[in-house]
């Protein structure tokens, strides 16, 4: 046996633990998958919770009196310590010791406070890659309306990756100033492709402020913000843990909280206002941008959330989820019909160098037409698969998939006041939409199986 061992490679070895703790996490945690019968591939989308999370959740509510933060009683007290360690948590969890935690509904709400209280002005240029998320492109409305300019770098047509001599001239081409805000994602919601974070330290350099949008990155890999440090970085925590929705978090750098003007003012966010007098202070850290009274019986759950992650260990999901996305690749590749034409094309890099756990792909016949995402979507739900199909809020990279122009789009949205996706692809001659499969802690081989079999049937299936 020792020698059947001894030539067991040692990554082998790691694997063959991974794969019986990942069973047994299966079993333990996300029982329901099975009994129910789903395959459930949608982790971008939002991440499952585990059974313990919501029960020692739970159990926290029903053993204790939480009362409104803002006041000094003793359930409110209560609340706000378990608030409190969330945020702390939260903290420690990024190594963002140079940070403050704002708490929010979600990432986008997240962003919002940053476009919102950014100081734009005719000045200011906010440059942002054309891959990213509907919530970080929605920022240019707050530059535009103050004259501002915005600018897309766009992303190589090959790989989605980003060609640096064309984001150096961006950077060049923009009016210096201390208002420039660059904005990317830490790894793409729709590709997988993870950006260089270097770039920041480039972008500082080149006097723009950064910010992060981390949400589809830090579920399966290690942020570290005393390393990297952007100005702010969005986060949503269901998608790192499944549980529970509705809260996420703006991490602001203590250097740069000052340049956040927020336009308004709440409950909660002030030290005193008058209105005899049309005046008021505005409380200074966290307070200061969470309006109104936050969820204090659903963010004490956050530290739970990220203790079981820390129990299993991000470099072991990382790995686990990176075996899982190669595995459900090389079986897409080799799926072809009869004359040789393949079945999917996935979009993006070919390693998984740099790139997480979500893939994107089509479909097509023999005859290389392209089976309408909407149908396959159809389908995949009555075989109890659970993908994502549509444009996924980054229009950017299905603008490139398809390769609609500029032109056409400018062309579109002037001859058109209204939206109908069939009209649309009539329009621009194009199809739209693709889908995306993506893997996450609970995902077994059978998952993927099950979806290699989906593939399989479409073999020589000609659309009609």
């Amino acid at each position: 046996m020792s020698a059947i061992l001894s030539g067991q490679s040692e990554q082998q070895t790691s694997q063959l633990r991974d794969d019986d703790f990942f069973e047994k996490l299966r079993k333990e945690e996300y029982r329901r998958l099975d009994e129910e019968g789903h395959a459930y591939l949608d982790y971008t989308g939002g991440n499952l919770y585990p059974a313990s999370l919501v029960l020692d959740h739970q159990k926290q509510l029903l053993t204790n009196t939480f009362g409104n933060p803002h006041s000094s009683n003793p359930t409110s007290q209560k609340a706000t310590t378990l608030v409190e360690e969330a945020r702390h948590k939260v903290l420690e969890f990024f190594h963002a010791t140079d940070y403050i935690c704002v708490f929010t509904q979600n990432a986008s709400g997240a962003l919002k406070i940053v476009g919102e209280s950014y100081p734009f002005d005719e000045k200011s240029t906010f440059l942002l890659l054309a891959d990213n998320h509907n919530s970080v492109n929605g920022i240019r409305e707050f530059c535009n309306a103050k004259k501002g300019t915005t600018r897309y770098v766009p992303v190589q047509c090959e790989n989605f990756e980003l060609h640096d001599e064309t984001l150096k001239k961006y950077f060049e081409a923009a009016t210096p100033g201390n208002t420039n805000l660059f904005a990317m994602p830490a790894q793409s919601n729709v590709s997988g492709v993870k950006h260089d974070l270097g770039w920041i330290a480039y972008a500082h350099s080149k006097g723009f402020d950064v910010l992060l949008d981390a949400a589809a990155f830090v579920p399966t890999s290690r942020l570290d913000l005393s390393v990297v440090k952007p100005d702010y970085v969005s986060v949503s925590f269901y998608k790192i843990f499944g549980y529970p929705t509705g809260l996420g978090c703006l991490l602001i750098h203590k250097e740069a909280f000052g340049k956040l003007r927020k336009p308004w003012f709440a409950g909660g966010t002030v030290d005193i206002v008058s209105v005899a007098s049309p005046n008021r202070f505005l409380t200074y850290g966290h307070e200061r941008f969470e309006d109104g009274t936050i969820n204090y019986t659903g963010i004490p759950a956050i530290t739970m959330g990220l203790r079981y992650i820390d129990n299993i260990g991000m470099d072991r999901i990382n790995a686990r989820v990176r075996s899982l996305i190669e595995y459900l690749s090389d079986g897409l590749k080799q799926i072809r019909h009869s004359n040789g034409k393949s079945v999917v094309k996935i979009f993006g890099p070919e390693t998984f160098d740099h790139r997480g756990g979500n893939i994107i792909m089509n479909f097509f016949d023999p005859q290389e037409k392209i089976y309408p995402y909407y149908n396959v979507e159809k389908i995949s739900n009555e075989k109890m698969l659970s993908i994502r199909a549509g444009c996924f809020c980054n229009p950017g990279i299905d603008e490139l998939n398809h390769g609609i122009t500029d032109d056409q789009m400018a062309q579109y949205f002037m001859s058109h006041t209204v939206w109908n996706r069939d009209e649309m692809m009539e329009f621009v001659g194009k199809m739209r939409g693709a889908i995306r499969v993506s893997v996450g802690i609970a995902t077994t081989q059978r998952d993927l199986d099950r979806f290699l079999d989906f593939v399989r049937a479409l073999v020589d299936k000609e659309y009609k």
